[in-house]
């Protein structure tokens, strides 16, 4: 199996889904600072785009997390 195989299934495993919803969340941490600078400065534009990043955050975590429940759903028997 080459390395670039084991990449693409790593994707789509349990542990890969576990650190992208991981790093997706850490991406959080920087439209939160954004939105507080925006803020601070009376930046409505900058805090209407770090509102929509982190809608687009939360998209993405909840597909994330869908993703991991259909992983779930597989591994169960249906007796």
């Amino acid at each position: 199996m080459s390395a670039m195989t084991k990449a693409k299934g790593f994707k789509k495993s349990k542990t890969g889904l576990y650190l992208s919803i991981g790093t997706t969340a850490f991406g959080a941490l920087g439209v939160l600072k954004q939105a507080k600078q925006a803020r601070f400065e009376n930046d409505t534009l900058r805090l209407v785009d770090a509102v929509f990043s982190a809608a687009a955050i939360a998209t993405g975590v909840a597909l994330l997390y869908r993703e991991l429940k259909r992983l779930g759903d597989d591994d169960v028997l249906l007796g």
